[in-house]
């Protein structure tokens, strides 16, 4: 039989760790994942994503907005008030005005955003649309928290290739370059002042397009963003690299 005083001390190493562990899992950076688009399939490959290549590094919360027609408020929208990062895969939608106004105070607070694939007109209708009564947009937002240009995509067709733009940047370390991408190449020259482009894609007879930034905001902030995240770019460890890199530096 063992002494109480052994049971003891087993009972308040059993603690220590536990403690020691909690507190470790509290020192993570929170990561906010806002994922609204119906075409892109992310409410799948963002969570999964997030499971295989984030766990050590972020506490990631997952906030999700129904693709129901008509519906435009998001699920659990407070968990943005104390997040460290906001990802953002979210495309034309308008929220409820509340709601809109605390992505405002989250982005005018100087903290730092990511964005991917239709995140560029992720709270911009098309063109002679106008949100709903009680709803808001935000038109503004490509230009002043994305730093891009959106101006449309390229029709499907040969994959995009991908290479270096500029020098070497901290996001592109690990990231084997070339390589392509299956998603259509988005319309975004040129970027906006603050922005340098880490990669950039072509495809035949076409201009070169940026794909991938980062962008120092009015408001002190700082934003990474890319136009790649289909589908596909998600089993490619290129992008898997790219997309990390870009949370942990806008985490630093």
């Amino acid at each position: 039989m063992k002494s109480p005083l052994l049971l003891c001390c087993c009972a308040l190493v059993a603690l220590s760790c536990a403690l020691t562990s909690a507190f470790a899992a509290e020192t993570r950076k929170k990561l906010v994942m806002l994922i609204a688009e119906p075409e892109y399939d992310t409410a799948r490959t963002l969570p999964e994503f997030a499971a295989a290549q984030l766990a050590a590094d972020f506490r990631v919360v997952i906030v999700t907005g129904s693709s129901a027609a008509g519906e435009t408020a998001f699920s659990n929208l407070q968990e943005i008030a104390d997040a460290d990062v906001l990802l953002v895969s979210v495309r034309r939608r308008t929220p409820p005005e509340a709601q809109l106004a605390a992505i405002r105070r989250y982005v005018l607070a100087g903290k730092p955003v990511v964005g991917i694939r239709t995140a560029s007109h992720a709270f911009a209708l098309a063109k002679g649309q106008k949100p709903t009564i009680g709803n808001a947009d935000w038109p503004e937002w490509d230009a002043t928290v994305i730093g891009g240009n959106y101006a449309n995509h390229h029709g499907k067709g040969p994959p995009v290739v991908i290479t270096q733009s500029g020098a070497n940047h901290p996001i592109l370390d690990g990231v084997t370059l070339p390589f392509s991408s299956e998603s259509t190449l988005y319309r975004n020259t040129p970027l906006r002042a603050g922005a340098v482009a880490l990669i950039t894609g072509t495809i035949p007879n076409q201009p070169a397009e940026p794909l991938a930034w980062t962008f120092t905001r009015a408001d002190g902030g700082k934003t990474f963003s890319t136009s790649l995240g289909g589908p596909s770019d998600f089993k490619n460890p290129a992008f898997v690299r790219l997309l990390r890199n870009g949370l942990l530096w806008a985490a630093r």
